[in-house]
């Protein structure tokens, strides 16, 4: 394990004057906070002795069954049984893989990842291998092929990671056709998948995608957060298992952690019980939908010609991509330099891909900032485009080293 070379440039992107298109962060001051703070203060005096003790290591039993009831709007039919409720929807992810890598075992991820992800494969020392993917998501046949080819040469394939819905950081979609075919490829090898979906709710345009786990029960590992849905700090997700499985997630959640909090299992099943918490999904999302718009307005208005971005239909983010030549890595200290900070795509790869891309977060800032982050973005890649043509290339590439960002960035 090892800290990131970029966070003291973060450190710096978090004063206020600088605009922050590099954090991951829901922008919480959209839910109602006033009721958030009676529903917690009314827990601590009707249920204090429960809420303010140890729990079960598995989850509280009337949360577990509420998570099925939000896993149906993706058409998962789950019973509570076989639900984990774990310390957001990362932990999940490190018992998941806690459970299934030995050292040089084979985890498939599409090319990027979610950058938390890839902390936690490399943790386990799993060999990360990275699945192409364009503007519909992850691409079945390269999925096919790199499984074949793993496998001919006798590598251990543990599971397919994978983030389906309004990627992070890609911000696209698997459509329906390939997630089909990604399921059928997945069940011929013998491959588990591993289903990360925090974001499948927060569609701007359409109902919620069906879940990859809703028509492989056997075959997924399905990961949820109410941390897009209702607030990062209550630090609520889940893991949906086939029953094998779910056992030793509660063995390793035990050991891990012996029960984790049910003072905010409680709130959280309190909120799902006495909110209005559908529409409270809906308000996110027309908040979000109305931060994209601006980003992808702004980008399409300002930025020069060569910079590419993908068009997100939910979710947080915007993959763009830079001109032949350019380093998002390099780039970085000018932007913040200019009162700007993005994310460099290198921290997205096993591989030391990603030179050329930059991951954009619209969710947290008002929409007048975003256009003006990418006013600002927009003039340092000028400034870098106009020293390529002048020397050949760009700013000189800092030290080289893991981009794996701090947690409110992830």
């Amino acid at each position: 394990m090892v800290a990131s070379e970029i966070r003291a440039l973060f450190a710096v992107a978090s004063r206020p004057e600088v605009v922050s298109l590099a954090g991951g962060m829901p922008y919480v001051t959209a839910l109602p906070l006033d009721m958030v703070g009676e529903l917690v203060s009314d827990l601590v005096t009707r249920r204090g002795p429960v809420a303010l003790q140890y729990g079960s290591g598995q989850g509280d039993p009337h949360l577990r069954e509420q998570i099925c009831e939000v896993m149906r709007l993706e058409g998962i039919d789950a019973g509570a049984d076989d639900v984990v409720v774990t310390v957001g929807s990362q932990q999940a992810l490190d018992l998941v893989t806690r459970i299934f890598i030995d050292p040089g075992d084979v985890v498939l991820a599409e090319g990027p990842s979610y950058v938390g992800a890839l902390g936690t494969f490399a943790a386990y020392q799993a060999k990360v291998v990275h699945i192409t993917m364009d503007e519909q998501g992850l691409v079945p046949e390269s999925l096919a092929q790199t499984i074949y080819a793993l496998q001919a040469a006798g590598n251990t394939i543990k599971f397919l990671y994978t983030i389906p819905t309004f990627h992070n950081p890609g911000g696209v979609t698997l459509n329906a056709a390939r997630r089909q075919q990604v399921l059928d490829i997945c069940q011929r090898a013998g491959v588990l998948i591993v289903e990360d979906n925090p974001y499948g709710l927060l569609g701007f345009d359409a109902e919620p995608m069906r879940a990859l786990r809703a028509d492989n029960p056997d075959g997924v590992v399905y990961l949820g957060s109410f941390s897009k849905t209702l607030a990062p700090g209550f630090r609520v997700g889940w893991a949906l298992a086939p029953h094998a499985i779910r056992e030793k997630l509660v063995l390793a959640m035990e050991s891990a952690v012996l029960s984790h909090s049910s003072f905010t299992q409680l709130a959280v099943g309190q909120y799902l019980a006495t909110q209005p918490w559908r529409e409270q999904i809906k308000t996110f999302r027309e908040l979000y939908r109305e931060r994209r718009d601006a980003m992808l307005d702004a980008l399409e208005a300002l930025m020069p010609a060569g910079v590419s971005w993908t068009k997100p239909a939910g979710g947080f983010f915007v993959w763009a991509t830079l001109p032949e030549g350019l380093n998002s890595k390099a780039l970085l200290p000018r932007a913040v330099a200019e009162r700007v900070a993005f994310v460099p795509g290198t921290g997205f790869f096993s591989d030391g891909s990603g030179a050329r891309q930059m991951r954009l977060s619209f969710c947290y800032p008002q929409p007048d900032r975003i256009r003006e982050g990418v006013r600002r973005l927009a003039g340092v890649i000028e400034q870098e485009l106009q020293i390529r043509d002048t020397f050949g290339t760009s700013s000189p590439l800092p030290h080289q080293g893991l981009d794996t960002p701090a947690p409110d960035l992830a």
